[in-house]
């Protein structure tokens, strides 16, 4: 009978915990949500969100003795530190856990609780917190119950053009890299963290658009070769880096005169007719193009480095977006790395093997990520802090795509590729048809 009771109770356990799981906005949720509530002003004592504050109070102290053997007792008002905890609001759900909104006290920033988002997840046995402020004076705390990224399906892909959807985002939300918005990327990552698998949803996503790519693979090729049929260029040494960059600062400048004799601030500003296709412009092992063996190289690297910055920095308006990815990224690269850095905006570190590539890849924008990028496991592949478009920082997973699958979609849209040679032949001084010049005027 004990064994048999013991074994009810697991099994009565067991199906709690998974009607709570199946079924979490309509079982989960009104006790979480009353567990909050009720534990809160003890959460936000032990996580120090609470302040001292000076109240009137009515008290009773004793007074002295009096002839009939009584005590007599003064009653009034004083003023007494008492501890404040800060307002909630009711817990919502969401699909993945719950948030809840905060009202900071005087003198709080949401500072003060991305510093404790790990206690309060331990406080409140989830997985995780996150940190947000919607607007100032307002905290959304945003706690994830059990980790949605330990299995990632496939989305349908992105039809918007440069917008590739890649993964998951831990809110649930898809990983979309859009290069209209967030136009160059820097990616760190070690070996089997999943940057090349990133690289292969780029090559699967980007393949069927009207876009050109352009392919660094600095590893003597290995890596984009299967890919050749739907780029218009690849570079695998550095000598050959050097002429494709030279290219891409031709073709900028030649866009560049067409813009100019248009009035047009970028390509985006020209009619259809005229506007030169984009350029995705894909580096892999970015640490190869900076290093030298002996002096020899230094002037090569040094032409190098300053390329790719000019092209990092004027590309955007012109159409040719960078995603450069690397195990190896540091200072100690030389201060074209850290030039380059400024320049991408979108920020994605793997797992890495030092902190060093961690610091340089995400230590400017959130103190917070850089220990989160730090705790990613190896068991967990394609797992990544992603500093988005929204300006918050999420951890992320992408897609698993075989090579086999990028290697077919380079085959299956080999005829979308546009010729290198056709988009760099345009000299600086083309000019507009009439009856584009007109529409664009008209527009």
């Amino acid at each position: 009978m004990p064994n048999l009771s013991h074994s009810l109770l697991v099994l009565a356990t067991a199906l709690a915990v998974l009607a709570t799981w199946r079924f979490w906005p309509m079982v989960g949720y009104p006790f979480t949500a009353l567990n909050v509530r009720a534990s809160w002003r003890r959460v936000a004592l032990g996580c120090g969100l609470t302040k001292k504050r000076a109240r009137w109070a009515f008290t009773l102290t004793p007074g002295a003795l009096v002839s009939t053997g009584t005590v007599k007792v003064r009653r009034r008002f004083r003023r007494i530190a008492v501890d404040t905890t800060p307002r909630i609001r009711l817990p919502l759900p969401n699909r993945h856990g719950w948030r809840v909104t905060v009202h900071l006290l005087e003198g709080q920033i949401p500072d003060d609780y991305a510093q404790v988002a790990e206690r309060l997840a331990h406080s409140w046995g989830v997985h995780a917190v996150r940190v947000s402020s919607p607007r100032p004076g307002r905290v959304v705390l945003a706690a994830i119950i059990r980790d949605p990224l330990m299995r990632v399906d496939r989305l349908p892909p992105s039809e918007e053009l440069l917008k590739v959807t890649v993964g998951r985002l831990e809110t649930g939300a898809p990983w979309v890299i859009d290069f209209r918005t967030v136009p160059h990327w820097l990616s760190a990552g070690a070996t089997q963290s999943g940057k090349s698998n990133l690289a292969n949803a780029l090559i699967v996503g980007l393949a069927p658009q009207p876009v050109a790519l352009v392919g660094f693979d600095l590893k003597g090729g290995v890596e984009f070769t299967p890919y050749t049929p739907r780029l218009s260029a690849l570079a695998t040494t550095r000598t050959e880096s050097v002429g494709l960059l030279d290219d891409l600062v031709t073709l900028m400048l030649n866009r560049m005169d067409l813009c100019r004799k248009a009035g047009a601030r970028n390509i985006w500003q020209l009619p259809p007719a005229v506007r030169p296709v984009p350029v995705v412009v894909l580096v892999d092992e970015l640490a190869e193009l900076y290093l030298m063996a002996d002096r020899s190289e230094k002037d090569e690297v040094a032409h190098t480095s300053t390329t790719l910055l000019r092209v990092a920095r004027l590309g955007r308006a012109f159409g040719i977006y960078l995603f450069c990815c690397g195990q190896r990224i540091g200072s100690d690269l030389g201060p074209g790395v850290t030039a380059l850095r400024a320049q991408c905006s979108g920020r994605i570190c793997h797992r890495v093997n030092d902190p060093e590539t961690a610091t340089m890849t995400l230590g400017d924008l959130d103190p917070a990520a850089l220990v989160s990028a730090r705790a990613i496991p190896a068991e967990t592949p394609g797992v990544a802090i992603v500093a988005s478009q929204d300006g918050q920082w999420y951890r992320a997973r992408s897609f698993h795509v075989s090579e086999a699958a990028a290697e077919h979609a380079a085959w299956m849209y080999a005829d979308l590729t546009p010729s290198w040679a056709e988009i760099t032949a345009h000299a600086p001084t083309t000019e507009f048809d009439p009856a584009d010049l007109d529409e664009l005027l008209t527009a």
